[in-house]
């Protein structure tokens, strides 16, 4: 059925085609020979095809294309008077003589372009003739072509400033008054358009009227370009009587397409200040015509005309652009109740990118459009449409991209309210966005109520939020986000003490919150912060005068001990370990016995009840002879106290070898190589015979499971131990029992000559030459090692 529509059109635009050639044909004949009475006849003959109700909008075009470039030709013969010797006042006359009034009217419009260039009547009483005729053709399609011809012969002939043809009665009003009138016909005519064919061909005519659109807009294009139409006329008369046909002709498509035509072909300058009017137009459209695209595509003009020259800011401020356009989206999405939420939410992201381009110093601006999203989004279920959640993500991301600041960010009350219609994923998504703007920017937060609003905002990452339970998360995703979290937590700071505890407080009361899966990722950052406040109140242990609630190490030491208590709880005891080391440590700095006390004691008791994986042993015991060994404030006391246990921890280790190790490590407890550090020569010799005894222990079981004692790696290492002290002058380590432990290597290493350990072969013979280079070296070292014989 329609390949055979089709199929017909086609015919019938060949036939059309056919006729006007043969009529032009004759017609070119006729004018070649200067015979206007059969140049007339032809030539209504040929416009006698453009009659056709057959064609598509679209085929008829190409038919009228043709009588286009005929008529051009005719209107050249017109102008000639010499050739067809009739005034053209006589021709005026005789045109409208023709049979058919479609032919006569194009005829008229044609001999009317030559009677108003040639001035013998004014150009205001043949245009106001023409306009009026052509009412008589009331076909839309017909209509609207034939009234596009006269709007395209006429528009260089319009009285306009400058013009030839303006004076003598003829001004600007008059060629204004034309067009408007023309503009109101073809407007008319082209909504009528819709109601030319049955309900069920509705979707074909709409496209047949899209496709004439332009012949309507020309009209509007032509009034933009009349010289003589200033802001005066633009604002009395050609708007109001524009925007009268767009409201009156109640149509979606003529309504969409003109008003679009309005904001582009007329000057910025006049739309801002005519804006009350062309706003106010806006609620009173269809409520199908997508009015946002309208207004988005109004705000960018307005938006670049502002960007274009900072002189014309003082012009927006004056007529209050901001204020208007925020009443009229507010009217605008009460007028369309059915509005879904993304279309009110684009709205007010084209207003929000309008106020950030032309009042970005206004923040109350930005928050009141954000609390007008906000009032729209109340009262509903969180968002889950795709499109309105991506709308929302654009209108919290633009405030970040144009101040390139969070903290100007922090300042909008509104902000955090428009953040929580979100659901959780995009929560998290939009979190992330601020976080990474915090870092991208290197933005210091430096108050503790920009911090407590900071984390309102990012508490999708942070807590799990209420609602239904989410699917689990993917594990390295969730990594990430509880990484930014901390890297976040090194970008707030401040110099001042007491502000800066009050920022740990605040980051101290959101992070914990966060369950069990996201403290050992938080935890961590906020207690190296608050250490790094430590050190810098260092040597403050009491309170400062003239403060209400001083920060003191003291206080923050209490504050870290709740918080790693938190986290050893979760559980997570080897992180908690090496958090109490370091607290210990900045305890040590401050010169603070007993808190350092508190914390060792911790670590020990975390290490005694929760650390039961014997490589977390390892590890831990090593952190703490490590740490305990740099500890100087204790007394002999507290610290034979600590030095026991860690001795005594070391021993009970389950592999032999980890326990000949950290008991080694022990004995640098008892030689610390300060100027005051402890130097008790004895106890390190009975630490380095323990760890004899146990690597002894520990070859002979290996005798008995291996049948073979295995390497002397342990025994080297001892020698390695015992070369350091001997070196650092400790008398108990003396030429001779480095001798002994020589030999007894050797021997080792001779009686099991089935078991070849290169790695403990070589350590072996390093040591022995490092043992020959001091002895080579002469002096008060040479002499020392002079008596050992490798």
């Amino acid at each position: 059925m329609i390949s055979d529509g089709i199929e017909d059109e086609e015919k019938w635009l060949a036939e059309g085609i056919a006729g006007i050639q043969h009529n032009a044909f004759y017609m070119h004949r006729a004018l070649d020979s200067n015979n206007l009475r059969e140049a007339l006849k032809y030539s209504a003959q040929l416009l006698s095809e453009l009659r056709t109700s057959r064609l598509s909008p679209h085929k008829y075009y190409d038919l009228y294309m043709r009588a286009f470039d005929e008529l051009r030709r005719l209107e050249m013969f017109f102008k000639d008077e010499d050739k067809h010797g009739c005034s053209v006042v006589d021709l005026y006359e005789l045109v409208q003589h023709a049979g058919n009034i479609l032919p006569r009217l194009y005829l008229l419009c044609t001999v009317g372009s030559v009677y108003i260039k040639s001035k013998e009547a004014p150009a205001k009483d043949v245009l106001k003739d023409l306009v009026e005729m052509c009412r008589a053709v009331q076909h839309p399609i017909r209509g609207l072509f034939l009234r596009s011809y006269l709007a395209q012969i006429s528009r260089d002939k319009l009285p306009d400033i400058g013009s030839e043809y303006e004076g003598d009665g003829d001004t600007v009003m008059d060629a204004v008054e034309f067009v408007l009138q023309n503009f109101a016909e073809m407007n008319k005519l082209w909504v009528r358009m819709q109601h030319q064919g049955p309900v069920r061909l509705k979707e074909k005519l709409e496209k047949e009227r899209s496709e004439l659109r332009d012949l309507v807009g020309k009209n509007l294009h032509i009034l933009s370009q009349i010289e003589g139409v200033d802001l005066e006329i633009y604002k009395d008369t050609v708007l109001p009587r524009v925007l009268e046909q767009v409201v009156n002709c109640k149509d979606e498509l003529a309504q969409f397409y003109l008003m679009d035509c309005i904001i582009q072909v007329f000057p910025d300058e006049y739309h801002l200040q005519t804006l009350e009017t062309l706003l106010g137009a806006c609620p009173q459209l269809q409520p199908t015509v997508d009015i946002k695209t309208v207004l988005s595509q109004l705000m960018e003009r307005l938006s670049n005309y502002a960007a274009s020259s900072p002189e014309v800011l003082p012009e927006f401020l004056q007529v209050e652009a901001f204020a208007k356009l925020s009443s009229a989206i507010g009217k605008v999405i009460e007028a369309h109740v059915d509005m879904p939420v993304v279309g009110a939410i684009t709205l007010y992201v084209s207003l929000l990118t309008f106020t950030l381009r032309v009042h970005s110093d206004r923040l109350d601006y930005v928050d009141q459009v954000l609390g007008a999203c906000v009032k729209k989004l109340s009262g509903g279920p969180k968002l889950q449409d795709s499109k309105a959640t991506k709308q929302v993500v654009a209108l919290l991301s633009a405030p970040l991209e144009k101040y390139n600041d969070i903290v100007t960010a922090l300042t909008l009350s509104n902000y955090p309210c428009v953040m929580d219609h979100l659901d959780s994923g995009t929560n998290k998504v939009m979190a992330m966005v601020i976080i990474q703007s915090i870092m991208k920017n290197d933005t210091c937060v430096s108050t503790s109520d920009k911090v407590e609003v900071l984390f309102e905002l990012i508490k999708g990452l942070i807590k799990d939020l209420d609602g239904p339970p989410e699917d689990e998360p993917d594990e390295e995703d969730f990594k990430e986000e509880q990484n930014s979290v901390a890297r976040l937590i090194h970008m707030l700071y401040n110099d001042d003490p007491e502000e800066m505890l009050k920022i740990i407080s605040t980051v101290r009361k959101h992070i914990m919150t966060g369950g069990p899966k996201r403290l050992p990722f938080t935890v961590p950052p906020l207690v190296f912060s608050a250490l790094k406040l430590v050190r810098q109140l260092q040597g403050q242990d009491g309170d400062v005068a003239g403060e209400e609630d001083p920060a003191t190490p003291k206080k923050i030491f209490q504050l870290l001990n709740q918080t790693i208590e938190a986290l050893s709880s979760v559980p997570s005891p080897e992180l908690a370990l090496r958090l109490y080391l370091q607290c210990a440590e900045a305890a040590n700095d401050c010169n603070i016995e007993a808190v350092a006390y508190e914390f060792f004691t911790q670590a020990f008791v975390l290490y005694e009840e929760e650390v039961a994986d014997s490589k977390a042993q390892v590890t831990a015991i090593h952190l703490i002879i490590g740490t305990l060994q740099r500890m100087h404030v204790f007394g002999v006391e507290n610290r034979d106290t600590l030095t026991h246990k860690a001795t005594g921890y070391s021993a009970k280790l389950l592999k032999k070898p980890d326990q000949c190790r950290a008991v080694y490590a022990c004995s640098h407890l008892f030689w610390v190589d300060d100027q005051d550090g402890i130097k008790d020569g004895e106890r390190v010799l009975l630490c380095l015979k323990r760890s004899l005894r146990i690597a002894n222990a520990a070859q002979q079981m290996a005798n008995v499971t291996r049948g073979s004692s295995g390497p002397v790696t342990l025994f080297v290492e001892i020698l390695n131990k015992y070369l350091y002290y001997f070196e650092k002058g400790n008398p108990q380590i003396t030429s001779a029992a480095i001798q002994g432990l020589v030999e007894l290597i050797k021997s080792e290493m001779q009686s099991d000559t089935n078991t070849q350990d290169s790695p403990s072969d070589a350590f072996f013979a390093s040591t022995q030459r490092y043992i020959q280079f001091q002895k080579q070296k002469g002096g008060a070292m040479g002499e020392k090692y002079d008596p050992i014989k490798v």
